[in-house]
């Protein structure tokens, strides 16, 4: 792997994705969490189980989300209920601690938040598991982009989306993250593995990174086979740890030595 030349580059934020990001495709999660959607809509919404499948699909494909697609076109259920059926029943126990992204984590300079459609549980629940969840500034969650009327300060009529539900891709959903973390997209390295919210990423002015894919696809500007490939693809921002930490000790030990001298 190549690493990338970012010399003219300051990084000031990391923005992560979580699901199939920060843990692998191959932890089952994200099959179990697309079983659990299908079964909601069968279930709680009456949905034919012959075409649930490929209505899935469809809403997911356009929408960004299973959940902002069934908002869309007219299903009404409670965001929590949805939430607690989908995300409330994955396997998390197929997460298990992750030191080696800890260590990553914690040895870089830089803010660090996570960006996720997922509820607050989720995320937080996931994190835990992984081992990782204080190597976070803050999380960007559902419930960030999507805030209960009265849980807002500004009016019924400032506060309705002219979609039902804001979510990754949505530009609107990144320009809410942007306001929320007050981070500058021009100086934010963004890592993803939805090609589709690597696109709309880029087009909001972030560095882009794929995650899960060895190959650069439009709108991604570097590539990872896995998260743990950050420090082979991005040396500088170690470097700089490495140098601000021998910086602070230099000055320490000749802070020491001075004051040996003169007294």
């Amino acid at each position: 792997m190549k690493s990338v030349n970012s010399s003219t580059l300051r990084y000031e934020c990391l923005l992560f994705d979580l699901d199939d990001t920060l843990y692998p495709l191959s932890s089952g999660l994200s099959e179990a969490c697309t079983n659990n959607i299908i079964e909601f809509m069968v279930e709680k919404l009456g949905i034919d189980e012959d075409g649930v499948v490929e209505l899935n699909q469809i809403l997911y494909k356009k929408y960004g989300t299973s959940m902002a697609g069934l908002k869309a076109v007219g299903y009404e259920f409670d965001n929590d209920e949805y939430h607690k059926f989908v995300h409330g029943r994955l396997p998390y126990e197929n997460l298990k601690p992750d030191p080696v992204l800890r260590n990553l984590l914690l040895r870089l300079p830089l803010r660090k938040l996570v960006f996720s459609n997922g509820d607050e549980v989720h995320v937080t629940k996931a994190l835990k598991r992984l081992g990782i969840k204080d190597c976070f500034e803050r999380i960007i969650s559902f419930e960030s982009l999507n805030p209960k009327v009265n849980e807002t300060e500004v009016s019924l009529e400032d506060y309705l989306p002219e979609i039902p539900v804001i979510c990754k891709p949505a530009e609107i959903a990144f320009e809410k993250a942007f306001h929320i973390a007050q981070l500058n997209p021009q100086t934010t390295l963004f890592f993803d593995d939805s090609i589709r919210n690597i696109q709309t990423g880029k087009a909001m002015g972030l560095h882009t990174v794929l995650v899960g894919k060895s190959e650069k696809v439009e709108g991604s500007d570097h590539a990872l086979k896995s998260i743990h490939n950050m420090k082979e693809a991005f040396p500088e921002l170690w470097s700089e740890s490495n140098n601000k930490e021998s910086e602070r000790i230099g000055y320490a030990t000749q802070i020491s030595i001075e004051t040996y001298v003169h007294a």
